[in-house]
């Protein structure tokens, strides 16, 4: 007879053997291959298919187009007519959108505001001509498959060669496109952000932890708020992916001594804003989001979900490592950039967590005396506008927001080198000059107990009857008040908006993507020149799944 021991041993090891990861053979699904292909012309073909995908010991399922993590690089030409034909091989509908592309709002791919969407088994083409030059990319607008390796990067040359950024100029260029990769179903991970908004924060603080006083401590306790909540998921679930590769892939990006390398640089992620760095070596930061910039020299930037930034490095001979440390420093992306191919770049090792301020809930300069006042402020809805909703999505005010343009990102305004914030950025070519017409203002709202995000207090299920409307041409200067105690990336499609960032009217920088800080307001001037139904939302996955999404209309006002 068995003896219970045996069986109890047994039984472990059959439990340990099924916490393995399951290798693609074993499934019959096929193995995403890492990295991208590159394709080009006026007839493209794209196929959505789901694969398996292994980096670092981590293993699961993905979502892949052509195969590949990232999928294809396409590049396009200024002037060219593209087709694209997406064939859609899931067992359930999918989409592509084209970030940042100027082009006729439904081709945009936005199921249920610009298109259908792509059912299984059907193949759909967007056709439209291309318009602009610059660095993109693309990704999956349904349900949650971006975080499942939905994306890729876009590269459009200019019309004519590339001039050389007045002095800028370069000898090659590399793609760097950042993202993260979890075997966890995103279904599961948003059940677990309902569930607790710290399930995946490693890095609470406890009784001993950092110079806060009692005080400040309790203050933060009256408020149910944790001051290191600033990544929902966490390097505690995520591995870190530069173009596909984990760190333990040892992705290596090639150049010659003496070579300019230009830098493209995207941040596809789900979820995580990165702090870009290449220790010991200058950046020359020459173009935001595809739109060309006076050149600004740094050695580290902030890049949140959906931005992109093209930098020019002159390395010396060697490797250099290429760091995207995660901005709550729970883990990094790395790859060599190095003249030797033997050569690897040893990581740095991941830096202090940061821990929110008073500032970050919109408190700044206020004299809290004993905390209570502060207390009341926080949850105080009677302090939001009339057109706010109020109701259990809303547990937070901004007492206080102020511009925070000239911040450089949490956790880099005291790293004691150059650091980009968006008063740097000035358009490299002249906007036309031109007032806004009128003035709106969109608080970002949200119930992080509760996981609920929004614009002024409605999810995006309860606005689509009432979409925010813009008269075609009409120029209006839009204010966004971040009543939460999180970034947001909040994303416009199918425009450029002109960040009021200090610079001159006729300078200010066009991008398609804004960070709103923390207790903060971020002010664009929009020119509502592209006709249709277009998605505005803030572009961290699980906050626009739950509810921070709108649409903007354009139509002529007669």
């Amino acid at each position: 007879m068995l003896s219970r021991r045996y069986l109890i041993r047994s039984g472990a090891g059959i439990a340990a053997l099924s916490a393995l990861p399951v290798p693609a053979w074993a499934t019959g699904t096929p193995h995403a291959r890492k990295g991208h292909d590159e394709l080009s012309g006026e007839d493209i073909h794209l196929t959505i298919d789901r694969t398996h995908f292994e980096t670092g010991g981590r293993s699961g399922h993905a979502v892949t187009v052509n195969g590949t993590v990232p999928g294809p690089l396409i590049r396009l030409r200024e002037g060219q007519d593209v087709r694209l034909h997406v064939t859609n091989n899931l067992d359930e509908d999918s989409s592509i959108h084209w970030h940042g592309l100027l082009l006729p709002f439904q081709y945009d791919g936005v199921p249920g505001v610009s298109f259908p969407g792509i059912r299984p088994g059907e193949t759909f083409t967007y056709e439209f001509p291309i318009r602009q030059a610059g660095t993109y990319w693309w990704h999956s607008h349904s349900g949650l498959q971006e975080q499942m390796g939905h994306y890729g990067p876009i590269i459009i040359e200019p019309a004519m060669d590339h001039d050389a950024h007045r002095g800028a100029a370069w000898d090659r260029d590399h793609v760097v496109l950042l993202s993260e990769f979890t075997p966890m179903h995103p279904h599961e991970v948003m059940h677990k952000l309902k569930v607790g908004e710290h399930y995946f924060n490693r890095q609470m603080m406890t009784a001993t932890d950092g110079d806060m006083s009692l005080a400040d401590r309790l203050m933060w306790g009256r408020m149910r708020m944790n001051p290191r909540d600033i990544s929902d998921v966490t390097g505690a679930e995520y591995t870190y992916l530069v173009n596909g590769h984990g760190p333990a892939d040892d992705l290596r990006l090639m150049f010659n001594p003496g070579e300019r390398v230009r830098l493209r640089v995207i941040n596809g992620s789900a979820m995580t804003f990165f702090n870009f760095r290449i220790p010991g070596t200058e950046m020359l930061v020459v173009q935001a989001d595809g739109q060309d910039v006076d050149p600004v020299p740094v050695e580290e930037f902030q890049i949140g979900v959906a931005e992109t930034y093209d930098v020019i490095v002159q390395p010396a001979d060697g490797a250099h490592c290429i760091v995207a440390e995660a901005m709550d420093r729970s883990g990094m992306g790395v790859a060599t950039l190095t003249s030797q191919p033997s050569a690897r770049a040893e990581a740095p090792p991941l830096r202090e967590p940061v821990t929110l301020t008073m500032t970050d809930m919109g408190m700044g300069g206020m004299d809290h005396g004993d905390g209570h006042a502060m207390d009341h402020s926080m949850r105080d809805t009677s302090l939001l506008p009339a057109h706010v909703a109020t109701g259990p999505g809303v547990d937070m005010v901004s007492a206080m927001p102020v511009d925070r343009m000239d911040y450089p990102g949490l956790g880099l305004d005291n790293v004691g080198h150059r650091v980009l914030r968006y008063t740097d950025l000035k358009a490299a070519n002249a906007n036309p000059r031109r007032a806004p017409e009128r003035e709106l203002q969109i608080h970002l709202t949200g119930n992080m107990e509760r996981y609920m995000w929004s614009f002024d207090g409605r999810k995006f299920s309860a606005v689509t009857d009432n979409p925010i409307r813009f008269g075609f041409d009409e120029r209006v200067r839009v204010t966004l008040v971040n009543d939460t105690m999180m970034a947001h990336p909040i994303h416009l499609h199918g425009h450029f908006f002109e960040l009021v960032n200090g610079a001159d009217d006729r300078h200010q920088p066009l991008k398609h993507t804004v960070i709103v800080q923390p207790g903060s307001k971020a002010a664009f001037d929009l020119t509502a020149n592209e006709p249709g139904d277009w998605a505005f939302h803030c572009h961290l996955l699980y906050h626009m799944h739950a509810g921070m999404m709108q649409v903007v209309t354009v139509r002529p006002l007669a």
